[in-house]
């Protein structure tokens, strides 16, 4: 399975600082709230890391256009269920394993955030510097569902929504202001 996720190089990884303690670092106002509540979420939940699925559940908890573009009402009511429940039910087989799929380079690892999790928020600041804008939250749902092995991934399976589709759709400018 190919991962969508770019790799950075070694020198771009450095010049770009993606070492930094605080991956919210560079979102802005908007998504900084969005990985505050995920950092809550993961310490609530006694994960170890913040995961690609916290991150979603926080844009659904923070940003309607996310909400909108993952179908609204029902659909995010069911979402949001699979999301709460894995602090009760399937998502405890995630605290004892690191979200990880092999395919981030080593570079993109940082504290607090799974690998997964620290190369989406990267992808997303990279995303909104091509549309010329400030990260958004859609950027960072691209982001978290770009690698097919990601936690949000399998959220959005388990609620019936095709990950692939949407990420075609994200990519193809849904959710971009200028389209």
């Amino acid at each position: 399975m190919q991962h969508r996720i770019p790799r950075p190089s070694a020198g771009k990884a450095q010049e770009q600082g993606i070492h930094r303690a605080e991956h919210g670092a560079g979102l802005g106002a908007e998504l900084a709230v969005v990985v505050s509540g995920a950092r809550r979420r993961a310490v609530r939940d006694a994960d170890r890391q913040i995961d690609t699925a916290h991150l979603l559940h926080s844009l659904l908890e923070s940003d309607a256009e996310v909400c909108v573009l993952l179908g609204g009402g029902p659909r995010t009511a069911r979402l949001l269920g699979y999301l709460v429940q894995r602090s009760i039910g399937y998502g405890l087989r995630w605290q004892s394993a690191v979200e990880d799929s092999g395919s981030v380079p080593v570079m993109v690892r940082a504290a607090g955030f799974s690998p997964l999790a620290a190369a989406g928020l990267e992808y997303a600041r990279e995303r909104a510097a091509r549309h010329g804008g400030p990260v958004r939250g859609v950027d960072l749902l691209a982001a978290i569902i770009a690698d097919p092995q990601a936690r949000a991934v399998e959220v959005l399976e388990h609620a019936a929504i095709d990950s692939r589709d949407l990420f075609a759709r994200l990519e193809a400018g849904a959710g971009d202001p200028a389209h």
